[in-house]
């Protein structure tokens, strides 16, 4: 189950651009939004130091947020969320209601277990290469996970782990697999370390001249003698 985030918010009613930037420079807060759901958006302000605390969570990406808007809550998720290019600063936030009774579309992040004592490592000596640390997932607020887990214990060299190999919980979907099967996407694969891979190339291509070199000159055959 997912655990709950809370973040204190106030209504902002001074707008635009220049607001905003007066915002940052003079309260060391952001401007946000809070849109969806049956109801008017509502620009809202976050003390920076808040916000810049819980986006160190994991789970702030991927979980129901509670925003504390004045006496009333909200519940929301993470939407959009935009950084200052060069400065470690959040410049504005766009957060999506939420309902209990309505399934929303979240990322949740991938948490890989065992990866030392992986076959294709520990045995075979290869390396595990990540492709996906998150999968777009579809569920009821309620049923929405923190994260989801992939055991590479018995992951042999040369195999992939794919979203169809994830346990999802019950009443949780994946969003690529209910579009097709073609969407089964690997998270992660054991591969042989390159100088392996390398070696065992030059090899095949040596044996290949040797087998091309014993079949002789066709000059030398006795028809042409």
């Amino acid at each position: 189950m997912s655990q709950e985030i809370e973040l204190n918010c106030s209504v902002r009613d001074d707008l635009g651009k220049g607001a905003s930037r007066r915002l940052r420079r003079l309260n060391d807060s952001i401007p946000a939004i809070l849109y969806g759901g049956k109801k008017d958006p509502l620009s809202l302000t976050i003390a920076h130091k808040d916000i810049a605390k819980a986006t160190e969570n994991e789970a702030f990406f991927s979980q129901i947020i509670s925003l504390n808007v004045d006496s009333k809550k909200e519940k929301a998720v993470i939407k959009a969320l935009q950084r200052h290019p060069a400065k470690p600063f959040i410049l504005h936030a766009d957060f999506l209601r939420v309902s209990d009774k309505q399934a929303i579309t979240v990322r949740v992040p991938i948490h890989f277990l065992n990866e030392e004592k992986c076959v294709g490592v520990k045995i075979g000596g290869g390396n595990i290469l990540k492709t996906l640390n998150e999968i777009e997932i579809s569920c009821l607020p309620k049923d929405l996970p923190e994260y989801l887990e992939v055991d590479m214990v018995e992951v042999e060299l040369g195999a992939s782990v794919h979203i169809s190999d994830i346990t999802l919980p019950e009443g949780v979907t994946s969003i690529a697999l209910s579009v097709g099967e073609e969407n089964d996407l690997a998270v992660a694969s054991v591969q042989a370390p390159r100088g392996v891979a390398e070696d065992e190339g030059d090899a095949e291509s040596a044996s290949g001249e040797e087998a091309s070199d014993s079949g002789g000159d066709p000059s030398d055959s006795p028809e042409n003698s």
